[in-house]
């Protein structure tokens, strides 16, 4: 296999490999920081994987708008030729933008197999099929299994990198989405994988390709001029591919991939208020 692990290369410059916390220290890091931000974990199961969330308890959403956070790509690699056993987050990115949102009403939705352990779970769900049928459609259900719980109006859809990707292929298949942010989002898996010459992602669908569904929702796009993972040519190429581009928003930031996020979200959390 020709994957590039590009989210691993600074942390493996600076480590080894064995010094990796564990699937459990990670988990038990994000749930202990999540203590003192008042979120519980709660698994998810839908009909293909269960997913890891957080969410607050006794809030009311009731016909309000559902802020729902999608995690990235993960610990999916460990170098470029060996794939991770778990690919639970080391350091999240959208972690960290959920816990500065001061809005109540928000839920984070973890990628499969992200701190669960589960039979379904093998490697290919964090590499070539990480954006897959099977994949989108756990994100489907659980957006269905929240409305039922929080009977809230519709969603706003918040994903980073990987997550990013989901959150707009999600969007293109439901009718109550009112807004999607991406941040450094992975939005046209072809160019990503032609531009870093990269084995093509086989088995999982490319949000380039939903434009036709996508033209009618509010979009929010931020992008890192440092990036290198995901530069803006992923999404100009995708931005391209709509003929009606009314209602794309997109902002260049001083950014890394994983890296300062924070006070870029939050302006644009101002902004849209």
């Amino acid at each position: 296999m020709k994957y590039i692990n590009f989210l691993l290369v600074i942390f493996l410059l600076t480590g080894c490999i064995k010094d990796i916390p564990t699937p459990t220290e990670r988990k038990n890091s994000v749930l202990s920081l999540a203590t003192t931000k008042n979120f519980d974990e709660i698994d998810i199961s839908t009909s293909t994987f269960s997913l890891f969330s957080l969410q607050k308890p006794n809030i009311n959403c009731q016909n309000k708008n559902l802020k729902v956070y999608i995690e990235g790509d993960g610990l999916a690699w460990l170098s470029r030729t060996i794939i991770s056993k778990n690919p639970t987050p080391l350091n999240s990115t959208i972690i960290k933008l959920i816990f500065d949102d001061n809005s109540e009403c928000k839920v984070y939705l973890a990628r499969p197999c992200q701190y669960i352990d589960s039979n379904i779970c093998n490697n290919s769900f964090w590499t070539n099929k990480r954006f897959s049928d099977e994949v989108i459609k756990s994100f489907d259900e659980s957006l269905n299994i929240l409305k039922i719980k929080y009977k809230n109006k519709n969603f706003t859809l918040i994903g980073h990198s990987g997550g990013g990707a989901v959150a707009t292929i999600l969007a293109s298949k439901r009718k109550d989405v009112d807004l999607l942010i991406t941040i450094a989002g992975n939005l046209d898996i072809e160019k990503w994988t032609t531009m870093h010459k990269i084995s093509k992602l086989e088995g999982s669908l490319n949000p380039a390709d939903f434009s036709k569904n996508l033209e009618h929702i509010k979009q929010y796009h931020l992008i890192g001029t440092k990036d290198k993972i995901i530069p803006k040519d992923i999404f100009l190429s995708y931005y391209s591919k709509f003929s009606k581009k009314d209602n794309i928003k997109y902002k260049y930031f001083n950014a890394e991939h994983n890296c300062c996020w924070e006070d870029p979200y939050k302006k644009i959390l101002e902004e849209l208020k």
